[in-house]
């Protein structure tokens, strides 16, 4: 997922569920489907704040 989205992935569960690799592949898809085009670590034009609480030096340390 994007380090600017407060979306996660669980591929864990899908590596666990079994050996079938179908199933991790398939929540990767289901997972990339949902990621945005663009990173929120910009100011909101509408509500004049970023869209994410956090700063990029936050989230990578």
């Amino acid at each position: 997922m994007c380090l600017g989205q407060n979306d996660a992935a669980d591929l864990r569960s899908a590596v666990r569920a079994t050996d079938d690799d179908g199933v991790l592949y398939a929540a990767i898809d289901e997972a990339i489907s949902r990621k945005p085009k663009g990173h929120d670590f910009i100011i909101d034009r509408t509500h004049n704040r970023p869209a994410v609480s956090r700063h990029m030096s936050v989230t990578c340390g």
